[in-house]
């Protein structure tokens, strides 16, 4: 069995995921397909994972991915998590990770239709605003929740949710347009706001795509995104797979066979999967820098992470569901988190001293964001107890 070790899987981190500053890639479409999606839960992630990977790339750069040429497309998917997908391969997400979601989501927002006293049938209920939404959206119009809510009956009223001090009157029609946009019938189009907020437009796939390509089965899907993962994060476990990919263990251990994937043995006594091709050793790339933002897709590739993460250091940069904050990385490993001071001023914040080289090198990648940043300043909802900490006064 073929060993990979800690130090070639940093090594594999520093080129497959265009993060070495020899391994840049050129444009959008390209880091996008070398990390096989992006997360896009919160907007300003998908500039900042790109930013740290494309040679000079400017805001115009993305927008005119995501909005003009469309070969990235944002798509509800894996973890009922929204992501950046390169357009390919939208319909293996479609039949797999999304479908999952999107039966998921039928079943939750019916229930929350009766509980909540909005309908006596909740899924009759939501087949008429699904249809009403799909209707309205027909003439090729791109609309935001706010219109689409006010312009549709069905999608009037709220439901009380919840108990005690959690409860309150909320609006299932947002879920309505999630429901819609797991199962790829309409998309998030033109952000009518900044960069780094989301104010979509929802509009048809159709319409956004020109065409609505053909969902593949359940079986084929998952098997894509699988091969996609392990080629840019293989080797990983079986766990990995199943965390990042939202699904069962059957269905990983299926599209692991279907795709041909082998064994191979970790330093920490485990197994890990790579592509049949992807066996002959990585050459190590020159020591790299990057800061990354919160949930990026390197940060979130892997549940096991104590090959580039030190397990002390993952209550200060991770909270308690998995997801990552902003880190700093010195060759291959975490060593920290970036904030912004008030003038946008971009610094790193030390978990562990990495060394002097290691601090220059970071120092520079912090003056190279806070000009692509150029006085923007990025809040998350996922900020870190380390970002936190370093942002008190």
């Amino acid at each position: 069995m073929r060993h990979i070790g800690d130090d070639e899987r940093r090594a594999r981190i520093a080129s497959r995921h265009a993060l070495a500053s020899t391994a840049r890639v050129v444009d959008p479409l390209s880091a996008a397909r070398a990390l096989t999606v992006l997360h896009a839960t919160e907007p300003a992630t998908v500039y900042l994972a790109l930013f740290a990977r494309v040679e000079g790339l400017t805001v115009a750069d993305v927008d005119r991915a995501l909005y003009e040429d469309r070969s990235l497309v944002k798509q509800l998917a894996m973890r009922r998590t929204l992501f950046a997908f390169p357009r390919d391969l939208l319909p293996a997400a479609w039949g797999s990770a999304s479908a999952r979601v999107a039966d998921q989501e039928r079943r939750r927002v019916a229930k929350d239709a009766e509980v909540g006293g909005l309908a006596d049938d909740g899924e009759a209920w939501l087949k008429e605003a699904r249809e009403a939404v799909l209707g309205r959206l027909a003439d090729g119009s791109a609309l935001s929740a706010v219109t689409i809510r006010e312009e549709l009956p069905v999608l009037e009223g709220k439901v009380r949710l919840g108990t005690g001090k959690w409860a309150a009157e909320v609006s299932l029609a947002p879920r309505v347009l999630g429901v819609l946009g797991a199962e790829g019938l309409i998309v998030r189009g033109r952000n009518e706001g900044h960069w780094r907020v989301s104010r979509p437009a929802w509009t048809l796939m159709e319409s956004w795509l020109g065409e609505q390509p053909e969902q593949l089965e359940p079986h084929e899907g998952y098997a894509e995104l699988v091969r996609r993962w392990l080629r840019t994060f293989g080797p990983g476990t079986e766990t990995d797979i199943v965390w990042w990919l939202g699904a069962t263990k059957t269905a990983v251990r299926r599209a692991l066979g279907d795709v041909g994937a082998v064994e191979v043995s970790l330093d920490d006594g485990g197994t890990g999967w790579v592509l049949a091709d992807d066996l002959e050793p990585v050459d190590p790339e020159p020591p790299w820098a990057a800061l990354l933002p919160v949930l990026d897709p390197t940060t979130m590739g892997w549940k096991q992470r104590d090959f580039y993460l030190d397990p002390n250091h993952t209550p200060y940069l991770f909270d308690s569901n998995g997801n990552a904050g902003s880190t700093s990385w010195w060759n291959g490993r975490i060593v920290g988190c970036w904030v912004q001071d008030e003038d946008g001023v971009v610094q790193v914040v030390f978990r562990e001293d990495p060394g002097a080289p290691a601090r220059a090198a970071l120092d520079a990648e912090a003056e190279r964001l806070t000009a692509f940043l150029d006085g923007v300043r990025v809040n998350s909802v996922y900020a870190s107890l380390q970002m936190r900490s370093a942002l008190l006064p």
